[in-house]
């Protein structure tokens, strides 16, 4: 794959996974994070339902789910960031490594984080 760069040796995109509670409030958070060049990227998925633990009783919400393009350096000031303008008291940020990626889309993410 001659257009492709192997981000684990040398590389530091991640995705991160953060769902919200509204579409009005991924917009925002997904603003912020690119305005603050936290983010390069942001997908918003419109409608995801979550079911998980909380409080000790099993819980089901529909929530909009945010796909972040970042690096790993940015990720501690992005998930400041996330915490400061996110609704929930324990918000999900889950950053993913990106394995593999297109060279000219890898190296654009690093410039637009930079």
């Amino acid at each position: 794959m001659e257009d492709s760069v192997n981000v684990t040796e040398g590389g530091d995109a991640i995705v991160v996974l953060i769902t919200a509670a509204s579409r009005e409030e991924a917009d925002r958070i997904a603003r912020r994070l690119v305005e603050d060049r936290l983010a390069a990227c942001v997908t918003i998925v419109p409608q995801v339902r979550s079911i998980f633990m909380w409080e000790q009783k099993l819980s089901q919400e529909d929530e909009v789910l945010l796909l972040v393009k970042s690096r790993r350096a940015r990720f501690a000031l992005l998930a400041e960031a996330v915490k400061r303008l996110h609704s929930y008291s324990v918000p999900e940020i889950i950053a993913l490594p990106v394995v593999m990626g297109s060279t000219d889309y890898i190296r654009w993410v690093s410039e637009s984080t930079s």
